[in-house]
């Protein structure tokens, strides 16, 4: 096989990028940021076959089009909604991902959102190290979990695993997605993700990103949710009218909520640090040594796969 030049941009971590082994296998380029492809002359652009990508920038037609021999892209995340497939058709450059792997970890992360915010466990916390439990004895009473009704937008994988964790807690599980799945005849559809919201108590969002979903969860939704509500939501910021989340959190419209996802990540509204009903977290869903391990893995494999085979393990479903 003729040994091709692979692309590594993002800020990868040892445990998620083996250099070692794209270098026994690829000419290697590498970069921390989209931004720094001014750094690499055109004549090496002109030579890259492949791109590993980990990162949140946008990766278009005019990006793409820098890289007059760049056959694939192969993406670190579940999430591609950074990388422009309609553009990557026109251009006939293959998109690869690294679903399921991650499943667990964030489903998991999402049922610590939920008992975070539920329990009020930061406030717990600060209640101790305040020195209140000493002078006011019991921090006030908070919100229970088991038994109630929650909804899930978006039942792909993540979603459904989140369902599945959610039994244990004695959940009444309703769902919005596109059509309905073969899952539990006990959990209840709906095609109207605001008719969900009428009756649910606590929403779980697992949406995938895009321009489709861009302020999904809108102030009616959270209306609907009503004051008890909780949402959660471990996909995208960007699925979320994020001033009206803020609003109805401030109003006390709605109970709480648990986030693991912002826009304008890392620099998140300032508002929500102001706000003693939240419970939240840096985009870490996914972030256990094991699973990120797994998933730099599979994106070196999806590349290899593709220059031995002709075609990446795990291509993005639109290009199926």
């Amino acid at each position: 096989m003729k040994k091709r030049t692979v692309l590594l941009i993002g800020r990868y971590t040892k445990e998620e990028c083996n250099l070692s082994m794209y270098k026994q296998n690829f000419f290697v380029y590498k970069i921390d940021e989209l931004m720094d492809l001014k750094k690499i002359k055109k004549y090496d652009l002109e030579k890259i076959d492949a791109i590993a990508f980990k990162g949140h920038s946008k990766i278009d037609l005019e990006i793409m089009n820098k890289f007059p021999s760049l056959r694939i892209i192969s993406n670190f995340g579940v999430g591609y909604d950074t990388i422009n497939i309609d553009d990557a058709k026109k251009l006939n450059i293959l998109v690869s991902f690294t679903p399921d792997i991650l499943s667990d970890d964030v489903a998991d992360m999402a049922l610590a959102l939920y008992l975070g915010v539920s329990r009020k466990l930061n406030n717990g916390y600060e209640w101790i190290k305040s020195g209140n439990w000493v002078s006011q004895g019991e921090m006030p009473l908070n919100k229970n979990i088991s038994g109630s009704k929650c909804g899930i937008l978006g039942l792909g994988r993540i979603g459904f695993e989140i369902a599945k964790r959610l039994e244990a807690f004695k959940t009444e599980i309703h769902y919005f997605s596109r059509k309905p799945k073969k899952v539990s005849s006990k959990w209840i559809y709906y095609n109207n993700p605001l008719e969900l919201c009428t009756n649910v108590e606590n929403l779980f969002i697992s949406l995938k990103g895009g321009d489709s979903t861009n302020g999904f969860v809108s102030a009616d939704f959270l209306r609907a949710l009503g004051k008890d509500g909780i949402v959660i939501n471990i996909s995208r910021g960007s699925v979320i009218d994020e001033n009206s989340l803020l609003d109805a959190l401030e109003s006390g419209k709605i109970y709480g909520a648990g986030l693991d996802v912002f826009l304008n990540e890392p620099r998140i509204n300032q508002r929500f640090l102001e706000l003693n009903n939240v419970f939240l977290q840096p985009h870490q869903a996914s972030a256990t040594k094991k699973t990120r391990k797994a998933m730099g893995e599979l994106q070196f494999r999806n590349i290899l796969n593709y220059f031995e085979n002709g075609t990446p393990l795990t291509l993005v479903p639109e290009l199926e």
